[in-house]
């Protein structure tokens, strides 16, 4: 069938996946993670990107927030996470940032992007960052 035609987009035998995504961006929180005990100490601000995969047509279809996720939540559990239990890595930190957003049933995939502006390098630079993507399994 050729692009742009009457079931062009119908699902094959593979399957069309059709995924909305909710964005949040900059979301700073302090916390105390880091390999060197002057980072435990004093702690430093994080910044995380998400992008979260889900089907928003059934709660627009019902202008229905029970069927999508709310995003001030997710954005309140983010923020708890990096204020909470520190860690070596900013991997597993985005690891369980990741995995909190996907407890959300509407969420099917999530994209994690951990900022940390403020870390220990002796080099001039802008920022350090580490992206994840992890599905629902």
């Amino acid at each position: 069938m050729a692009p742009g035609s009457p079931g062009a987009d119908a699902p094959t035998k593979v399957g069309v996946i059709r995924v909305d995504r909710v964005a949040l961006r900059g979301l700073k929180a302090r916390g105390h993670h880091g390999v060197f005990p002057r980072e435990r100490e004093e702690g430093q601000t994080f910044i995380v990107d998400l992008v979260l995969h889900l089907d928003t047509r059934p709660a627009a279809a019902g202008d229905d927030l029970a069927k999508t996720v709310h995003y001030g939540v997710v954005a309140e559990e983010v923020v708890d996470v990096v204020q909470g239990e520190p860690v070596d890595l900013i991997e597993t930190l985005a690891e369980r940032i990741a995995q909190q957003c996907l407890k959300h049933e509407a969420v099917a995939q999530v994209e994690v992007i951990v900022h940390k502006p403020d870390a220990p390098i002796t080099v001039p630079f802008d920022d350090v960052t580490i992206t994840i993507t992890r599905s629902r399994a």
